[in-house]
């Protein structure tokens, strides 16, 4: 279990000694020369979830779950209360046992009222049966919303309907990216890492309110590199061809592997990128763009 604790803190940050909150919900710890809260709790079966804010960077994450290898990102199937499962690619920490979600702040926002949570990890045995770990979380009426308040995460955001509404490729089915964001490889000491950015469309599809959801390595400027990108991205209008792109709510995602360290999930997933751009240049064409 104390290896377990360990790992849930060190994905991300090296931490020293904590001060540790005696309250009653979710466990809360503080590290102010770190600029780090964490709350977290942790199940029997070697589940621990957290949500923390690490220098106005928030993450939620999962830890004790069986290795997932050299992927980068994995499938996880979550539901709250009876809700039916519901598939989600979260991230893969340095160390695989990890997981850190995409979207964090909506995840913790429903984490907050406790209650029957179930985690379905696709092929999660060591005999290729899927593993359902299936819990009773508690809830927090102050230490989830400590994290989320202290990096500046509202306890309630509309937003979140906005982003449950998008497609998997993160934008509404009427629209397509004509310039989709190429991010560069930020100057860092990591050879891989991910960020998920949320932007709002200007009518001529240029992207304005940028925002990073998520990214990891915290410190690897995989955010900053992002949000670069939207700046040159555009969006187009797939209804009406030509006609002013409607102001929504878009999300993309960037994952950022250096050459000669590509897994065959980061192969994969390059060659659905060319295909997706291929399939936005016959869409450009089609509209006369």
């Amino acid at each position: 279990m104390k290896r377990n604790l360990t790992a849930l803190f060190a994905c991300a940050v090296a931490l020293p000694a904590l001060a540790q909150d005696a309250s009653a919900d979710w466990d809360l710890l503080e590290d102010q020369r770190q600029k780090l809260l964490v709350a977290y709790t942790r199940f029997d079966n070697g589940i621990s979830i957290a949500t923390r804010c690490a220098d106005g960077g928030f993450e939620a994450i999962i830890t004790g779950l069986p290795p997932a290898g050299r992927a980068t990102t994995r499938p996880l199937r979550i539901a709250f209360g009876d809700d039916d499962l519901v598939e989600s690619r979260w991230g893969v920490a340095t160390n695989d046992t990890i997981a850190i979600s995409e979207l964090p702040a909506p995840f913790a926002r429903e984490l907050r009222t406790g209650g029957r949570l179930r985690i379905l990890v696709p092929a999660g045995h060591t005999d290729g049966r899927n593993l359902l770990y299936d819990i009773d979380l508690p809830a927090s009426s102050v230490s989830i919303d400590q994290t989320l308040t202290t990096c500046d995460r509202p306890l309630v955001d509309p937003r979140d309907a906005e982003l449950e509404a998008l497609q998997e490729d993160g934008i509404p089915r009427n629209l397509a990216w004509a310039v989709r964001p190429q991010p560069d490889f930020p100057s860092t000491r990591y050879a891989r890492g991910f960020a998920v950015a949320t932007c709002v469309s200007n009518p001529d599809g240029s992207l304005r309110d940028c925002a990073i959801e998520s990214e990891h390595p915290r410190d690897g400027r995989f955010g900053r590199a992002a949000l670069t990108a939207a700046r040159r991205a555009r969006l187009q209008n797939l209804a009406e061809p030509g006609a002013p792109v409607p102001t929504t709510r878009v999300l993309y995602k960037t994952h950022f592997i250096m050459s000669g360290y590509q897994t065959r999930e980061d192969e994969e997933r390059q060659r659905e990128s060319r295909r997706l751009q291929r399939e936005e240049r016959a869409a450009r064409r089609a509209a006369g763009g």
